[in-house]
């Protein structure tokens, strides 16, 4: 059965409506397809209206949606010849993060991205695509092969973050991906970045760091989930929606402040109505990046990947801050004043 989200109720109402009216139609042979056609055309007007007006929260939930395509999923359909990769030679094998070695129109690629399940057994073998240290140490051993031999990396970014456990932090969580960082900023050979989904903090921005940064159109990508910054802010972590509001996680936020290279348009009602289709666009999107990318000295690679990333953000202070600040949260009734102290906390 497929997974409807909340703001989705009206529609499925009326669409239930309609399957109604059409099994009546067919017991009593009474001719309704004019009633038929007129709600129809009202689910079309109401989906329409629904998808083209989504909030950022909203657009959070279609990120998360479980029935999205996965990075292997995007992976069959965009390579051949799919070896995958495992292990990062120290702890052990995280099946939280897959890669391995393909071909992407005719050429050696390496790929690597964060791995979500379908199902419950699955995403607790996949730790709900929440990577530990091994997984990014592993993505960082195929990323240095990949450099060793010429060949192009392109990753796959879907996590509500790095996994936060005991175990994690014990092994060395943060030192891994701010090594990931390190390492990818100076890579030699191409990369091409594509948050599929959710892009949850450090657990995405450790496979985040390229040449071009691509994001599906419902996806997000954001220093903190809106629920942790609601508990943060607010002490409520319910308060997600009213984050997710004032955060601008979302694609079209980030192409407007030139963190996102290209937004990828989705299939109407989210990538997970016509997954084919959307692996389609992200092949036609990642096979144009690389083809600009591939024949650049690795020199102008590094160099203009410092610069990308050091052009990035704006300091502001004083009026101007607080300004933005209101804005931000005036609409949900609360005032800046009551969320300043918070956010200058946050910058030490």
């Amino acid at each position: 059965m497929a997974v409807e989200l909340p703001f989705e109720k009206p529609l499925i109402e009326l669409r239930l409506k309609i399957e109604e009216l059409k099994q009546f139609t067919e017991e009593k042979g009474i001719d309704m397809s004019v009633e038929v056609a007129t709600l129809e055309a009202k689910a079309k007007a109401l989906a329409e209206s629904i998808y083209r007006d989504l909030t950022p929260w909203q657009k959070v939930q279609i990120a998360r949606h479980p029935e999205r395509p996965t990075t292997l999923d995007y992976i069959r359909g965009m390579c051949d010849d799919f070896v995958e990769l495992h292990g990062d030679r120290s702890f052990r094998e995280d099946a939280a993060i897959v890669g391995g070695i393909a071909r992407f129109d005719g050429y050696p690629i390496t790929v690597v991205g964060t791995q979500k399940g379908r199902d419950t057994k699955e995403n607790i073998f996949r730790n709900f695509g929440m990577a530990h240290p091994e997984g990014y140490r592993k993505a960082l051993r195929l990323m240095k092969q990949a450099e060793k031999f010429g060949r192009p990396v392109l990753t796959f970014i879907d996590t509500a973050g790095a996994y936060p456990g005991t175990g994690a932090e014990e092994r060395g969580q943060g030192e891994a991906i701010a090594r990931n960082l390190i390492e990818m900023a100076a890579l030699r050979v191409p990369i091409v970045c594509i948050v599929t989904g959710e892009g949850g903090s450090g657990g995405a921005l450790g496979l985040g760091i390229g040449d071009r940064l691509l994001m599906l159109e419902h996806a997000y990508y954001s220093v903190i989930a809106p629920e942790s910054a609601a508990a943060l802010l607010w002490k409520d972590a319910s308060q997600g929606q009213r984050a997710a509001n004032a955060m601008s996680i979302t694609a079209q936020d980030l192409f407007r402040f030139g963190i996102v290279d290209e937004v990828l348009p989705e299939p109407f009602g989210g990538a997970h109505r016509d997954p084919a289709a959307m692996i389609r666009t992200v092949k036609t999107a990642v096979s144009g990046a690389l083809a600009s990318l591939r024949e650049r000295p690795s020199v102008d690679l590094s160099t203009s990947r410092y610069d990308k990333y050091r052009s990035m953000g704006v300091v502001m202070g004083g009026a101007t801050h607080s300004r933005l600040v209101d804005t931000a949260v005036g609409d949900e009734g609360t005032n800046g004043a009551e969320l300043e102290p918070e956010v200058q906390d946050s910058r030490h």
